[in-house]
């Protein structure tokens, strides 16, 4: 076998769609993603303070980590599994050290 013929194998496994053999990297983003977005974006532009700041905070966490743990459990290759608990991870990390 080839360096060549490795590279693209591992590239394979680690891109391709299981079901449908697409290459999979980035996806359209789901409920839970646009959830995040928004959150992000009002507290990013609007800077909400009190108990409203608090509430898009929490929304912002609880969609991004929805999101995560979704591809975890549901993500089409390995890279998109990956990248789901990488993130969840990172949340995680971020909520306890606060």
């Amino acid at each position: 076998m080839t360096d060549r013929s490795i590279v693209r194998r591992a590239f394979d496994w680690l891109f391709r769609d299981r079901q449908t053999g697409k290459l999979v990297i980035v996806q359209l983003p789901n409920l839970a993603l646009w959830l995040f977005f928004a959150a992000s974006a009002v507290r990013r532009f609007a800077h909400p303070h009190g108990a409203v700041g608090t509430v898009v905070s929490a929304v912002a966490v609880a969609a991004l980590l929805w999101w995560a743990v979704d591809e975890v459990a549901r993500g089409v290759n390995p890279f998109r599994r990956a990248l789901g608990m990488a993130v969840a991870l990172l949340v995680l990390v971020r909520l306890l050290i606060r």
